[in-house]
């Protein structure tokens, strides 16, 4: 491990070993699949229960946000953040005075610098953890969903996401997804990932979800989540699939406002549940809920994460489901528009919740919750429920019998030349061919050597290279073709477009790469007037395949569904024939001018 530890460290250590030990919790990973030997960690996990205050209880809970790339010497500016935000100077302290049960790293926190950093932080978590009146390891979570949610960056793995997943439609590439993501998520110490997706995105204008979504089809949906799931649980990570009870038909953004779902009670058995039953009967850890109005299945227009109807009726009487539910984070403003931050943790617990994720001030949400159970209004039995359920997931994903990782583990695990293939491969899969109606494609060194690269060039998800214009145009100059970069963003002033049909003189072929391309917008008009220089145009839609709708002037166009490394050097593969198209897509392509009529339908998809 690339960092020195105390002697100090070390002695807490040691002695957090060694109080996990006589707690005997050296259980198998999976006991909880054989009766008798759940019933014995279940008494194991009651007694653990039995010994905490219900501060402890409460604290277990909650699963927070820190800043800083360390455990207990974060930088000044994180130290201050902390102050600041949480009243504490580092995870250590969080730890020690609200004895939470989980930390969620992001990358705008400065948790995930690198690999070697990040075991190490993890690591001190759990020391911090172990080193309490009642020593307990810390679930580490992160939002890895691949593609455009990634905190953990290079040199992990980065897959494509999850509708170029479902436009490669391969069940096994899902589960050898999951189980290499979670492979090195484990490795650095994370052992529960907020993915995979089993939203159904039937809404092309959705904000929030889009190609984070498999696609529109609730049975491959359905598919590709259980796939996924069992990928990472293979690998002890736990699986969370997200958000309950649907979030692909929405067109407002929970982040800062209530979307209301409008479907029908037959609706959304047909189109949104068909994901989460899959997950639970893949033996799905965790569900994550939505902060989203559901009219049809709470009349009350409670956000689905405070009512009680929607979990407790529906995710846990009539879907069966007994693992984790955790909250979406606190922090949203779908979970605030109704009620005080001080009620949302109650009410959420009140509904069936287990896990409470990131509320905006955590002293506020932890003394709603002290309040409540002091009342009367939460008993404490309700705490033991959900911290049974929380002690039953970190012991089945081995962290009581392996808290620590190692600087061996992350050497030989992350970002390895096989796991780093294996995407390659899979993101070959996935790239779709909309349109090649002069046989255009692929590209030849010898009729096409000089290529022009423009358009939209948005920065690149977390721990990519980019931006994509310039990660594009180095993979074909590496496949022996002469690039020109002349990015024009996702509003390009007539000035640029006047530039980007001069660049265009002299080309061979123009690419040119729209982000989220509305009808009649700068960017139709930039691939309009490209269209006309007697240049052949390829289109590439960087992120949402409904692009070609709004796209004019084009003599190809292909949809990548992310703008990650991976998928923009398979797309040049596929550009120039060095691997064939083979992904179908996932959702179907409405019309511009006509919404209701299909222009390309779900499985359509062209190759050579």
């Amino acid at each position: 491990m690339q960092h020195r530890t105390s002697r100090r460290s070390l002695l807490t250590t040691t002695a957090a070993v060694a109080a996990i030990t006589v707690l005997g919790s050296q259980s198998p990973a999976h006991a909880s699949n054989d009766v008798p030997e759940a019933a014995g960690t279940d008494r194991r996990l009651r007694a653990i229960i039995a010994r905490m205050s219900v501060e402890e209880k409460i604290g277990q809970l909650f699963v927070m946000r820190v800043y800083g790339h360390s455990a207990t010497a974060p930088d000044q500016a994180d130290i201050d953040a902390n102050l600041r935000e949480l009243g504490v100077r580092d995870a250590s302290e969080l730890i020690a005075k609200y004895h939470v049960g989980g930390i969620i790293y992001f990358s705008w926190a400065h948790n995930t610098r690198d690999p070697h950093q990040i075991a190490a932080l993890s690591n001190g978590i759990q020391a911090a953890g172990l080193a309490q009146r009642v020593p307990l390891p810390l679930l580490i979570a992160t939002d890895q969903e691949h593609g455009a949610v990634c905190r953990v960056g290079k040199p992990a793995t980065l897959f494509p996401g999850a509708m170029a997943m479902g436009a490669g439609g391969s069940t096994g590439d899902a589960r050898v997804l999951g189980r290499i993501s979670g492979a090195e998520l484990a490795a650095i110490g994370i052992r529960q990932d907020y993915s995979p997706d089993a939203d159904v995105n039937i809404n092309p204008a959705n904000p929030v979800i889009g190609v984070r979504s498999f696609g529109a089809d609730p049975a491959a949906v359905a598919r590709m989540v259980a796939a996924e799931v069992r990928g990472y649980q293979e690998s002890s990570v736990a699986a969370t699939a997200k958000h309950f009870p649907g979030h692909g038909d929405t067109s407002v953004d929970s982040h800062t406002g209530i979307p209301v779902i409008t479907h029908t009670r037959e609706q959304w058995e047909r189109l949104d549940a068909p994901p989460f039953r899959a997950a639970v009967a893949a033996g799905i850890d965790a569900i994550m809920t939505a902060h989203i109005q559901f009219p049809a299945l709470d009349p009350s227009n409670d956000p689905a994460t405070l009512s009680r109807p929607i979990l407790t009726g529906i995710l846990r009487e009539q879907l069966g489901f007994d693992g984790v539910v955790i909250t979406d984070s606190l922090g949203m403003q779908g979970v605030r528009d109704k009620y005080g931050d001080d009620r949302v943790p109650v009410l959420a617990l009140k509904a069936g919740v287990d896990q409470l994720l990131d509320p905006p001030k955590l002293d506020v949400a932890f003394n709603g919750v002290r309040a409540a159970v002091a009342s009367g209004e939460l008993p404490e039995s309700r705490l033991d429920e959900s911290l049974l359920r929380i002690l039953r997931l970190k012991d089945r994903r081995g962290l009581f019998a392996r808290p620590y990782v190692t600087a061996r583990g992350v050497d030989r695990t992350v970002g390895t030349r096989a796991h780093l293939a294996a995407a390659d491969e899979i993101a070959e899969r996935t790239t779709t061919l909309l349109a090649n109606p002069h046989g255009l494609l692929p590209l030849s060194r010898h009729r096409h050597a000089r290529l022009l690269i423009t358009g939209a060039n948005p920065d690149s998800p977390s721990g990519t290279t980019g931006p994509p214009i310039r990660v594009l145009a180095h993979a074909l100059t590496e496949l022996g073709f002469h690039t020109t970069e002349l990015p024009t963003g996702t509003l390009p002033s007539a000035a640029q477009i006047e530039a980007a049909v001069k660049a265009a003189a002299g080309q061979d072929a123009v690419i040119v790469g729209t982000y989220n391309a509305g009808a009649g917008g700068a960017q139709s008009r930039l691939m309009a007037a490209l269209g006309t220089t007697g240049v052949p145009v390829v289109h590439l839609a960087l992120r949402n395949p409904y692009d070609i709708a709004n796209a004019t002037g084009y003599a190809a166009s292909l949809a990548t569904y992310c703008w990650t490394d991976v998928e923009l050097r398979a797309a040049a593969r596929v550009l120039t024939g060095r691997a064939r198209p083979r992904g179908r897509l996932p959702v179907a392509v409405p019309r511009a001018d006509d919404p209701t009529q299909d222009l390309y339908p779900i499985g359509y998809g062209l190759s050579y």
